[in-house]
């Protein structure tokens, strides 16, 4: 269950994507990134630093390590020299997409359901194009969300995955506190790989310095063979 649950995860497409230079940028690292089983968050060019362009990459459980951002940037250095998506020079960043992240795919609004968002829209809804608000949910393609400040009648809107221009969680008590317990609860399943690795680890070792011996005995009346004289 859980495997197809992670093969869902590493195909599910992204329903909020990038436009222009970022979109092309986008598209070549995309591929690369599937490749060494990461997923593409977002693209970001920026003209901090000169140009800077931002990739924020994840695994399918959600997690990027600094490892992991090393292994992306060796993998797409090389590929964005031949491409040349960005027409000046750049400074190229890869990054988790963090605690305070962008939604793009459907699972990211079901799975952060209860955290404050903000939502900006292509077109506007209700007259807006800006919503904050608690996300509820998913109900079918749009996302569920209990608008700040709204009347009560009219507190929740539904809002189109596929029609937002950008949406991310907004850093709460809540959402920072979450995080810790992920964190910790992840620490804590490392430290039981690492014990149970070494545990193997040890169990190998014995095995390895076992010697067989002959547990076999000799009847009582077996004698043992005489001794020869040298020379015999």
């Amino acid at each position: 269950m859980n495997e197809t649950i992670d093969a869902h995860r590493e195909t599910e497409p992204r329903l909020i994507a990038e436009t222009g230079t970022a979109a092309r940028v986008a598209a070549i690292a995309q591929p690369v990134l599937e490749g060494l089983g990461y997923r593409l968050v977002r693209v970001r060019v920026s003209g901090l630093d000169g140009c800077t362009v931002q990739i924020m990459a994840e695994r399918p459980d959600g997690t990027m390590k600094i490892e992991d951002c090393e292994a992306a940037s060796r993998a797409l250095s090389p590929v964005f020299d031949v491409a040349d998506p960005v027409d000046r020079a750049y400074r190229l960043e890869i990054s988790s997409p963090g605690v305070d992240r962008p939604l793009v795919r459907r699972s990211d609004f079901e799975r952060h359901a209860g955290h404050v968002v903000k939502v900006e829209m292509n077109a506007p809804i209700e007259g807006r194009k800006r919503f904050r608000g608690v996300l509820v949910g998913v109900d079918g393609d749009a996302a569920r969300v209990r608008v700040e400040g709204a009347p009560q009648d009219s507190a929740e809107v539904l809002l189109p995955i596929g029609d937002m221009e950008e949406a991310k969680l907004v850093l709460t008590n809540a959402l920072v506190t979450e995080a810790l317990r992920r964190g910790k609860a992840e620490e804590r399943q490392a430290r039981e790989i690492e014990r149970e690795t070494r545990r193997e680890q040890r169990n190998a070792r014995r095995n390895r310095h076992a010697r067989p011996h002959d547990n076999s005995r000799r009847s009582p009346g077996q004698a043992r063979p005489a001794a020869q004289n040298e020379g015999e």
